[in-house]
């Protein structure tokens, strides 16, 4: 079900945007979720623009799975954002001191719901089956993806079925450091 764009403020007036790093071949993550081979670089990448992507963001929508890994890491690492989990399945309940200001919703209308009532206009999709739902949705307006050199030849896709075609305008590409590249594009139909 696509959400109805609401003029008041919901739908129509977010921005979905996607900042993520995939293999050459465009996975996100191995079979078993590990993206070691996206972190091995280390400081080599240099300024990938992340931090000040993520100032400029008002809200995040992440499915289960991204969820689950950033909750394992040392530390809460969105915090001061509000975090909508997309997940059918998650049965546990979100600890509010270790994922403050995070909510579970079990489908997209609800999340969109929910981002239209807290008037919330830049947000963060992240998680592959999450960016495919807002995709398919026509919810998305920015991407940018960074490549690494790597190909892995198996794993979780970043891009999957879609109803139609998403029509893009390449916006830019620069070089990273470690042969990373980066490059953004604007959504013009989907």
């Amino acid at each position: 079900m696509t959400p109805t764009p609401d003029p008041a403020g919901g739908a129509a007036a977010m921005i979905g945007c996607v900042f993520v790093g995939t293999s050459l071949d465009g996975f996100i993550a191995r079979e078993n979720g590990d993206f070691d081979w996206l972190t091995a670089a280390g400081d080599a990448l240099g300024e990938t623009g992340y931090d000040e992507f993520f100032a400029s963001i008002d809200a995040m929508v992440v499915g289960r799975a991204t969820f689950d890994t950033v909750s394992a890491f040392p530390e809460w690492p969105y915090a001061g954002k509000r975090v909508l989990v997309l997940s059918r399945t998650l049965l546990r309940s979100i600890d509010a001191a270790a994922e403050p200001n995070t909510t579970v919703h079990a489908t997209l209308a609800e999340v969109i719901d929910t981002l239209a009532a807290e008037r919330r206009r830049r947000v963060y999709v992240d998680g592959g089956r999450t960016i495919q739902s807002f995709l398919r949705a026509g919810l998305i307006r920015e991407i940018t993806i960074t490549r690494a050199p790597v190909l892995l030849g198996s794993g979780i896709p970043l891009f999957g079925p879609l109803g139609a075609d998403v029509h893009l305008r390449h916006v830019g590409t620069r070089e990273l450091g470690a042969g990373f590249t980066q490059s953004s594009y604007e959504v013009l139909s989907s």
